[in-house]
């Protein structure tokens, strides 16, 4: 048997994502800027998949730009916004526990004379509303904040957080811009950005079983943001760049899938989260870090440690059984990275720390991985944790 719960790093592309991708590359495959009918029916494709990312958020068309992904939206929107502001202030607010593609731009920025600070999180992951309130100044143009984060699923308190910076800017006249990393969040969660005052907000398509290499930023009409990528002046001279037609058409798709019967498909994560945690209890030797309350717990993540039993040694163990999980964000598992920040900053035991595991689901995945991955756990942590102790 494999069960894959590995969801968070990628998902499988649908077959209705394959099949309108594949249209895309084999029929209509003009150039969208041209002219001629093969143009006008490639720049069809994209114009609809922007109107049905647009309708999962109740958003205007023209404020979704379709990028190579999220770490590509995540850039422009912290670049672009913090050059276009530069002349209001120069300091910008994040979290201490943001993925890779948010930090490292802010550590590029802090190097071109940007004051940046971290707030830090609680044993949860979550940061302090009030400390957010505190931290902002006359200088500050941006925050940025995470909606899920990608390794123990904590859901920061994004919808506070926007009528705390809505609030300062009508009583200090100011224009502090929002961004929201949701790579996570979407199709996990209703996202109005309007509502919740987000100015920019980021999505990756393989996430949400459309294809890798796709994504787009929501830019708030009117807001305050240059381009990074320039050329030719597609996408109203934002992001130029012929328009990926194939992947502009399948995320368009995995969007307005995501959110067909919605309720449905959280519900179901949910339950397998819930069978999931409830299994791990069973286990000797098992600590989780992801909230069980569901208010502050993503529907898709489950992190757990394992005493006595290295995460590499646990994730190939797992593997050679058809189980695939992670052991911490997909996109730096590649880099010699002992421990994990994130962990750090939730003050994990110092024991635990190279042990976690991260489980994450889709709404495709079934009760019987679950239970076939907890049986794999269960035959497996006593002999890994003997063959240590040797």
């Amino acid at each position: 048997m494999e069960a894959y719960l590995d969801n968070s790093a990628t998902t499988p592309v649908s077959e209705s994502v394959s099949r309108i991708v594949l249209q895309a590359m084999t029929e209509n495959y003009g150039n969208p800027s041209s002219k001629h009918l093969k143009g006008v029916e490639a720049e069809r494709l994209v114009r609809e998949a922007r109107e049905k990312i647009a309708g999962t958020m109740h958003v205007s068309p023209g404020e979704i730009f379709f990028t190579s992904g999220g770490t590509e939206s995540n850039n422009w929107a912290l670049i672009g916004s913090a050059l276009a502001n530069r002349r209001s202030g120069n300091h910008i607010i994040t979290t201490a526990v943001e993925h890779a593609a948010v930090l490292q731009p802010l550590a590029f920025l802090e190097e071109m004379g940007f004051q940046i600070t971290h707030l830090r999180v609680d044993a949860h992951g979550r940061i302090s509303p009030e400390e957010l309130q505190s931290a902002l100044t006359e200088e500050t143009i941006l925050v940025s904040i995470m909606y899920v984060n990608n390794e123990i699923g904590a859901v920061e308190p994004v919808e506070e957080a926007g009528r705390i910076i809505r609030d300062w800017n009508r009583a200090h006249h100011r224009e502090v811009i929002f961004h929201v990393d949701a790579i996570q969040a979407y199709g996990k969660y209703r996202i109005a950005p309007k509502r919740t005052g987000i100015d920019l907000l980021s999505v990756s398509g393989h996430k949400i079983h459309g294809p890798k290499g796709s994504g787009f930023l929501y830019i708030r009409q009117k807001t305050k943001i240059r381009p990074v990528i320039f050329g030719g002046g597609q996408q109203g001279g934002m992001r130029s760049g012929t328009d990926n037609v194939p992947g502009a058409a399948g995320l368009g798709e995995a969007a307005a899938q995501a959110y067909q019967e919605f309720d449905r498909k959280v519900s179901r994560m949910r339950s397998c989260s819930r069978r999931l945690t409830e299994g791990l209890k069973g286990l000797e030797g098992t600590h989780l870090i992801s909230n069980e309350e569901e208010a502050l717990g993503a529907p898709h993540i489950v992190s757990c440690a394992f005493e006595g039993v290295r995460a590499e040694v646990l994730l190939h163990a797992l593997e050679d059984r058809g189980v695939y999980v992670s052991s911490g964000s997909a996109c730096s598992s590649n880099k010699k990275i002992p421990v994990s920040p994130v962990l750090q900053e939730i003050h994990l035991r110092r024991d635990l720390l190279e042990s976690a595991i991260r489980f994450s689901f889709s709404s495709r995945t079934t009760e019987e991985e679950i239970d076939y991955a907890l049986e794999s756990l269960g035959e497996l942590l006593p002999v890994l944790r003997r063959y240590k102790r040797r």
